[in-house]
């Protein structure tokens, strides 16, 4: 399962028994570092939910009773996911949490995934390190286009990466609805960015976005159509 191997499982987090008053709570916070940390019961099987820093702080500062129960303030008690839940349904939990608590199969504390593991897997699923150059091609949802095209690059390229995204329509590109980020593997020249491009936008695909990724930056866009058409001189 994609999710579980990247949670950070409960035996390496620190969390705050339900029974903590907030001055625990909070001194838990600032000695782990944290702004934000699961809230269990007794058995440390039951998430109740998150108590966070800045809302103790808040608290504190407004000279409200610092031993109620940690769970006064808890928050996010019903932002969990399943560890076999679709990936998908991650990114629609998330949002601005620093981190969305994971539940096993029968709905006990498995972890927490946080923010930066799943950059951290996007990062290697786009190559990010080890590629050289990301085209953005623009495309219709008629059946087998991507086939089409990663045979195209596959003429040229091993391919490194694959993503598909949903691009919103625009007046000149009304009929091309989705984006699908082609991350090439180290290498590849100029010549043969070039070659894949022409091959590509042949076939009636439109290549909307070149990034360098070594260079870190963009060399083609719709803004800026043609910058990568010749090589940088050598210093």
């Amino acid at each position: 399962m994609l999710i579980k191997s990247l949670v950070i499982k409960k035996d390496y987090l620190t969390t705050v028994n339900e029974h903590a008053t907030l001055e625990e709570a909070l001194a838990i916070l600032e000695d782990s570092g944290y702004r934000c940390v699961p809230i269990l019961d007794d058995t440390g099987t039951i998430f109740r939910g998150n108590i966070y820093k800045m809302h103790i702080y808040r608290h504190k500062s407004q000279g409200k009773d610092m031993s109620l129960p940690v769970t006064y303030l808890l928050k996010n008690a019903t932002k969990t996911i399943k560890v076999n839940s679709p990936f998908f349904k991650v990114f629609f939990t998330i949002k601005d949490l620093p981190y969305i608590t994971v539940l096993d199969e029968s709905g006990k504390f498995y972890g927490i995934l946080t923010h930066s593991r799943l950059l951290d897997m996007l990062s290697a699923a786009w190559n990010v390190k080890s590629g050289s150059y990301v085209l953005t091609v623009l495309t219709d949802n008629s059946r087998g286009n991507l086939v089409k095209m990663a045979k195209v690059i596959s003429k040229y390229t091993a391919i490194a990466g694959t993503m598909s995204l949903d691009g919103s329509s625009s007046a000149e590109n009304s009929n091309f609805v989705r984006r699908i980020l082609f991350t090439l593997p180290a290498g590849v020249s100029l010549e043969t960015l070039k070659t894949i491009v022409s091959k590509l936008e042949h076939k009636g695909y439109v290549v909307a976005e070149i990034e360098d990724l070594q260079a870190g930056m963009t060399i083609m866009s719709d803004e800026n159509p043609g910058i990568y058409l010749s090589e940088p001189e050598d210093n």
